[in-house]
């Protein structure tokens, strides 16, 4: 059934207005600025989440990214550089373990979890809930609609690629689904070139076409050493590489009328 054939929480009613998406550290997504969260597929060690934690605020990012497996580690790494936390929840009975965490992702795999997407509804905290690997449009709408019928509505929607025919990539970006997603719903949307592509060199380019199409951030794998990564190395920035990516961003979001986060933030903080 199309999320458009009954009541619905999650479609647009006022094209004019979004939900903005307010995390613990401060960052808002979904308002004007464009947010980058940024770090490795996994948390491999300390030493290694506290280097990716450097590299990340280095670049401007706000937000480190990291596999749960170490969420203490990657809370800690992240809290010595002033930093939000996003990270992936599995099921449940895991969440007491995330306090602190301030965005909980949803994992492509799980998009269709009811029984976790109906926790996360009740526990109102942000929610960042990935595309399914062949789910359609509708079919992640109707995901993010548990979550909002749940009573919380901070959620995030991350195009995260398709299950596609061609080889060369690991996924199809779906880029129309990032504008068809904003113009049917009120929530922000943000891309993930990394598992889109499984390839470092399309990272940069996938993500300025994805700031183009109107998506209100991105969440892309970056490793201090990728080649020592112990996963998806092939598809996380060099730390120069992410620093190449913030310093083009901004020219491509100023011809939509956007601006990257850490510049906004600069001029609030400059205006007091």
């Amino acid at each position: 059934m199309p999320v458009s054939a009954g009541p619905s929480l999650v479609l647009r009613d006022d094209p004019s207005q979004g939900t903005r998406v307010r995390l613990a550290s401060g960052v808002v997504v979904g308002g004007p600025a464009f947010v980058v969260m940024a770090g490795p597929c996994a948390v491999e060690s300390a030493a290694q989440i506290a280097a990716a934690a450097k590299v990340v605020s280095a670049a401007g990012c706000p937000v480190l990214r990291g596999g749960a497996q170490g969420v203490r580690l990657l809370l800690d790494a992240a809290g010595e550089q002033g930093l939000g936390v996003v990270t992936e929840v599995l099921e449940p009975a895991d969440l007491p373990a995330f306090d602190g965490v301030a965005l909980l992702q949803v994992g492509a795999r799980n998009m269709q979890n009811f029984p976790l997407l109906k926790a996360l509804g009740r526990l109102r905290r942000p929610v960042l809930l990935k595309r399914g690997l062949a789910a359609t449009v509708d079919e992640w709408l109707l995901a993010a609609e548990y979550l909002l019928a749940g009573g919380n509505d901070q959620v995030i929607l991350c195009e995260r690629g398709v299950r596609g025919f061609e080889p060369s990539t690991r996924n199809m970006l779906d880029l129309s689904a990032v504008v068809i997603a904003k113009q049917r719903t009120h929530l922000p949307v943000v891309v993930d070139p990394s598992h889109a592509s499984g390839r470092r060199d399309l990272v940069i380019p996938l993500s300025l076409a994805a700031a183009a199409a109107g998506a209100d951030g991105l969440l892309v794998e970056v490793h201090p050493r990728p080649s020592e990564a112990l996963s998806d190395g092939e598809q996380a920035l060099l730390p120069e590489d992410l620093a190449t990516l913030m310093a083009r961003l901004p020219a491509v979001l100023s011809a939509v009328g956007r601006e990257l986060w850490r510049r906004v933030e600069d001029r609030r903080l400059a205006g007091r």
